[in-house]
């Protein structure tokens, strides 16, 4: 068709492989006359932008009946090496129903595209396993009259995002101002163990005005989750629905993934799978909160939620190791009666084996002899405290007890300083965007401020050393 021909001769620069996408183009415009092409501007989550060829359109998916599912794809410059990027259109009176291969904005996630290789994988071909997925489990579902009016302010949010805009500053409210002012609201996403250990911790704190338990099991309630049903507690609600979330202060995420992944790679990817899914629809929902990221390994599951919420890095952090520090300072004070050096002592780093010890006073003594002596004792008795540490594990109920200790500091803005894992780069010469526990000062936007650690050489090795290897593994995820 000379359409093609006459609408990529102007953007010739722009595409690398101008030929070989007219080409595929003219074939899906045969397949599937009903689609639309167009120029529009796409901006991606850096900030950057690009004027990219899009086509919309509708394609065949029987579910019991045939239902025609509006999609939107976007052509990169460098397309056929690179795949689509895929959103639903759903129409007003149409929702989105989130799932393993569909986010809340409408982010479309399938193997065809993770596993896109020229020329085996075509436009064509991506449409067809689209359908085929679709037939599986249907991405969009009507709505009733009274609930398309709702939706409408949804859809507006959710044209934004396949614009490529992601306007996070947007004061916009689902929840019609009922959680609006003072009042304290948190919501815990998922009912495991661990789930169900953060709602009591923090309802027994009492820093909330409600609890909101978010599970996304399927199925009806079970186990722990239906003895909070039948011990009903006051202020907690349990909610499979994301928009029960609406306007929270603080969202502790505790979800883990329990697929049939066979390597420690495959564990995470699967839970990143599972955070794409989650994530936008809880920022979506509470624009302002603060996430805290509780699910495993923390340090890249706070990063995939920084990156997926597009938050500022203050308002993501994971819980780190704030309960090593806690229980390490406890020791001191208590148990080895060194409560002046407790004050200074802090657990940073990565969560687990590979946890580091610090402090964050160097005003140790007068002089260099007395500094260094002071520095022995110092050691001597941090070491013994470090012993008694080991023997310790975390519990649900343990981590519990620190998720409710660090929502506490941030719904009442005490401006207390806890070791969390937040965005190192830029501390102890670390260049890459990696998560690590460090001493952080916490209020009601999350991370305030970053506490001055003592220069130590030994330290920022190993910071370094962990920040290394835990930036390699987020190189190997699909974001």
């Amino acid at each position: 068709k000379p359409f093609f021909n006459d609408f990529f001769f102007l953007l010739s620069s722009q595409y690398k492989f101008r030929d070989l996408t007219i080409e595929e183009l003219k074939n899906v415009s045969k397949t599937y006359p009903n689609f639309t092409f167009s120029m529009n501007t796409y901006t991606f989550k850096d900030g950057s932008q690009k004027d990219l060829l899009n086509f919309s359109g509708t394609v065949p998916v029987k579910y019991g009946d045939f239902y025609n599912i509006p999609i939107h794809l976007w052509i990169l410059d460098s397309h056929p090496f690179a795949p689509p990027i895929c959103f639903l259109k759903p129409t007003v009176n149409m929702a989105i129903s989130v799932g393993k291969h569909v986010d809340a904005h409408g982010r479309i996630y399938l193997p065809y595209l993770q596993n896109w290789s020229h020329p085996k994988s075509t436009v064509i071909g991506l449409i067809k396993e689209m359908i085929a997925k679709f037939e599986e489990e249907l991405p969009l579902y009507s709505l009733s009259s009274s609930e398309a009016a709702r939706q409408s302010e949804l859809l507006s949010y959710i044209a934004k995002i396949t614009a490529g805009e992601t306007d996070t500053k947007s004061k916009t409210k689902l929840g019609g101002g009922k959680n609006e002012g003072c009042f304290n609201k948190i919501t815990v996403v998922g009912a495991g163990d661990l789930g169900i250990a953060c709602v009591l911790a923090v309802a027994a704190k009492g820093a909330a005005d409600k609890v909101v338990l978010l599970d996304l099991s399927e199925g009806t309630a079970k186990g722990g989750t239906m003895d909070l049903e039948i011990f009903a507690l006051p202020n907690v609600e349990i909610s499979k629905d994301f928009s029960a979330s609406a306007d929270s202060k603080v969202v502790v995420l505790t979800v883990n993934s329990l697929g049939n992944a066979q390597t420690y790679l495959d564990v995470i990817q699967s839970n990143v799978d599972l955070f794409r899914g989650i994530i936008p629809a809880i920022s979506h929902y509470s624009q302002n909160t603060v996430l805290l990221v509780a699910s495993h390994p923390v340090e890249v599951m706070t990063y995939v939620s920084w990156k997926l919420s597009a938050f500022p890095k203050s308002r993501v952090i994971g819980v780190g190791a704030n309960l090593d520090t806690e229980r390490f300072q406890y020791i001191l004070t208590n148990l080895l009666k060194a409560e002046a050096l407790a004050k200074d002592a802090w657990i940073i780093g990565e969560q687990g084996e590979d946890k580091v010890l610090s402090w964050t006073s160097c005003n140790l003594a007068a002089n260099q002899m007395e500094a260094m002596a002071s520095r022995n004792s110092r050691e001597k008795v941090a070491n013994r405290a470090m012993e008694v540490l080991k023997g310790k594990g975390q519990r649900s109920w343990s981590v519990g007890l620190s998720v409710a200790d660090l929502t506490d500091s941030i719904l009442k803005d005490k401006r207390k300083v806890h070791s969390v894992s937040t965005l190192a780069k830029g501390c102890c010469n670390i260049n890459s965007e990696v998560f690590l526990s460090l001493p952080c000062v916490l209020g009601t936007n999350g991370v305030i401020e970053m506490v001055k650690l003592e220069e130590d050489p030994l330290v920022q090795e190993k910071l370094q050393s962990g920040a290394g290897s835990i930036h390699d593994l987020q190189q190997q995820l699909k974001l």
